[in-house]
């Protein structure tokens, strides 16, 4: 399926009667970008769980993804190594004073 690892996950289904893909995607940590069918309109909320688009269009397509790509790049989050490595360093440190 490619989902774990991935940003976002595209899905321009024109009929999704079910979708469990894009639950896939979510637990996977990637955000998925669908039109507004199906199981795809009831289970992504636009702007929060994900990015849905109306018409099935390459216009459509592609102003959900420049919405999803907008949201991304405005994350606060730091994904170097910096945060993870001080963590590891404080509690190596205290079992080495405890031992």
């Amino acid at each position: 399926m490619g989902v774990a690892g991935s940003d976002f996950y595209l899905m321009p289904s024109r009929f999704k009667p079910c979708g469990l893909s894009q639950m896939y995607a979510l637990r996977l940590g990637s955000l998925p970008i669908g039109r507004t069918t199906g199981g795809l309109a009831e289970t992504i909320n636009d702007g929060s769980t994900g990015f849905l688009f109306q018409d099935s269009s390459a216009e459509s397509l592609r102003g959900g993804i420049c919405r999803a790509f907008a949201a991304f790049g405005q994350k606060n989050k730091s994904y170097g190594w910096g945060k993870s490595a001080g963590s590891y360093r404080s509690l190596y440190g205290k079992r080495a004073a405890a031992a």
